[in-house]
């Protein structure tokens, strides 16, 4: 753990320089893809609306089905995309963090919608992007004021901030790929075990996904209808 955020750490710099290329090819693409549903995925409303006749119309439990799911299928892709050596990585990170972008913002955008937000606003859409930066990162760039709010406070804002979406896209794809790079970087580094790196990313991605479902399942409160966005 120390050494994976050592390295996290360390690619942090390179990240953030090369984020918003990244933002642009896919943390975007993400939330896009996450709404629509992207071959076998359903898109996010028509998903979680499958949790919610699942759970009988109990909410809560819809979004913790919802929750568990993502946490299965960010664990089986961990798994996957972790496998095989150093010479794999060029291939493998990219892979890892696409997958990572797209079932998170497919969970995030989910429980946004079972609790009465409109996916098409894009208060909503920096919301659900800053919940994918987990609780923690969040309260630190807000302290730093990177980011002017939680995503709650962002989520229900009297008037929408365009300037928010590259800041939030660039956040996302700095903590990303800080987190996929470093922790594959230490564990191949550590070990050289490439079937290691797949146990290590199978549980780290699911943890990760578990723990960001939880936020955002207390962050993004019950609201009875979206306000439209103000120009």
């Amino acid at each position: 753990m120390a050494a994976g955020k050592l390295a996290g750490k360390m690619i942090a710099p390179v990240a953030r320089s090369a984020a918003p290329g990244l933002a642009a090819n896919f943390v975007r693409q993400a939330f896009d893809r996450a709404v629509d549903g992207l071959g076998p995925l359903r898109g996010a409303a028509a998903s979680a609306d499958h949790h919610l006749q699942q759970s009988h119309g109990d909410v809560d439990k819809a979004v913790r089905s919802i929750v568990d799911s993502h946490v299965s299928l960010a664990g089986a892709q961990g798994l996957v995309t972790n496998l095989g050596g150093l010479v794999t990585m060029a291939v493998t990170i990219p892979a890892n963090i696409s997958g990572l972008a797209l079932l998170q913002c497919h969970m995030v955008a989910g429980i946004a919608h079972l609790r009465g937000y409109d996916l098409d606003d894009p208060r909503v859409r920096n919301a659900v992007l800053e919940c994918m930066l987990g609780e923690d990162a969040v309260r630190k760039l807000v302290r730093k004021r990177k980011l002017p709010s939680t995503p709650m406070a962002v989520a229900t804002a009297p008037a929408y901030d365009a300037d928010l979406d590259k800041k939030v896209s660039t956040e996302v794809a700095t903590e990303l790929l800080s987190r996929v790079a470093g922790r594959r970087t230490a564990t191949m580094l550590a070990r050289r075990t490439p079937i290691l790196g797949g146990g290590v990313g199978m549980v780290t991605d699911g943890y990760a996904t578990y723990r960001i479902g939880r936020y955002a399942a207390r962050e993004l409160r019950p609201r009875p209808r979206s306000l439209p966005p103000s120009s």
